[in-house]
């Protein structure tokens, strides 16, 4: 099984409780699971990364609790209650450079976990409904939260006792009704300050904490649906966006605008990640596909079947087309050129007494037939 995990550049999570690995340079997929029964209390709500080398995956189901996968040995090495399903669904997973995992769940509570602990560190309250937490990329001790009828929240986990930012209410509409909130997924723009959230209410939105502003300093519109997900790619200066009837759309933070669509979708989208050095973006749903499409000419590159509806999609950060790396080309290689060596030394040798006797042969064809030609001429 390890030598089929380190193929996989391309991760999914199921709602069977199945984790998924895709190799697209072999075009397979393979599944992990570690039981040979499977329920809805496994499902997979949430993936991330353990580590930088990206040797450690951490897999959060609908029970609480939270498992290491290893694409070096191909199996769950260990496996830790970090909720109660009470608490619901996770929101969100994150690993703080300390190699400290931070949890949040629906329920609001975000908990800070130690290796040597079965408690958690810190503990904080980010209200209830929470849909999504993210980390920020750059510091790794940000995390923002927000949910339904829960604005966006960022938090510094250094000084967990009140976020960072807050943000505000949308202004009343021209009725002088309150305007809700949903917000569904977010993300922390590059090399700035600003994060965007899309809605419940086909809503994009650009928050800046560095201005005194704490309402949206954008605000766009997709569509007719509920937004469900989203990611940026990266060049950041555009959003790629998913709703609840399988429409995804790139769209311009700059003006708001619509830059292109991304088609061959059929179920809703639960899961957006674009790739982070190559433009392309990977998205998964109800539909059960893994679709990978190209953001520079908007085509369809990759399709795969995987029999389960998909929840989550994670991505390598190296070349999805590379087949686990060049150290393991580079052995791949090598052992074929043994087997090679290996199969010429059983081979027999030809002697050249054969090819003597071949050419002997030919030599004496030419003399017979110049021998016929002499007694047709004689008749």
């Amino acid at each position: 099984m390890g030598d089929q995990s380190r193929l996989c550049s391309v991760w999914l999570g199921s709602e069977t409780g199945i984790l998924k690995g895709i190799s697209l340079s072999r075009k397979q997929a393979f599944n992990f699971c570690n039981t040979t029964h499977l329920s809805r209390d496994q499902e997979v709500r949430a993936l991330c990364w353990g580590d930088p080398a990206e040797t450690e995956l951490l897999v959060g189901s609908v029970d609480g609790t939270v498992k290491t996968f290893s694409t070096e040995k191909g199996a769950f090495t260990e496996s830790r209650r970090c909720g109660d399903p009470a608490d619901g669904c996770f929101a969100g997973l994150a690993v703080l450079s300390d190699s400290a995992l931070v949890t949040c769940g629906e329920c609001g509570t975000l908990r800070v976990w130690r290796d040597e602990s079965s408690e958690p560190v810190s503990e904080l309250d980010a209200g209830k409904n929470v849909c999504r937490m993210r980390q920020d990329p750059v510091h790794r001790h940000k995390v923002a939260t927000g949910g339904k009828d829960n604005g966006l929240k960022i938090w510094d986990l250094e000084r967990p006792d009140k976020p960072v930012f807050s943000a505000k209410n949308l202004r009343d509409d021209w009725l002088d009704l309150r305007r809700p909130h949903w917000l569904r997924d977010l993300a922390f723009i590059p090399d700035s300050d600003k994060v965007v959230t899309c809605t419940g209410y086909h809503q994009v939105h650009v928050f800046d904490p560095s201005s005194p502003q704490r309402r949206p300093v954008l605000e766009a519109e997709y569509g007719e649906y509920p937004l469900t997900a989203l990611s940026l790619p990266a060049a950041g200066d555009t959003v790629v966006v998913g709703n609840t009837h399988g429409q995804i759309a790139m769209l311009d933070l700059r003006k708001g605008l619509v830059r292109g669509c991304l088609k061959g979708l059929a179920g809703g989208v639960r899961g957006l990640q674009c790739h982070p050095s190559q433009p392309l973006v990977a998205s998964c749903g109800l539909d059960r596909f893994l679709r990978i499409h190209s953001l520079a000419d908007r085509k369809l590159q990759h399709k795969v079947y995987l029999k389960s509806r998909l929840n989550c999609v994670l991505l390598a950060s190296r070349d999805l087309e590379d087949g686990g790396g060049a150290a393991e080309q580079e052995g791949v290689s090598q052992e074929v050129k043994e087997e090679e060596d290996d199969l010429w030394d059983t081979m027999d040798q030809v002697q050249d007494v054969e090819k003597r006797k071949a050419t002997e042969e030919e030599e004496e064809e030419p003399q017979k037939k110049s021998k016929k030609k002499r007694r047709k001429g004689r008749d």
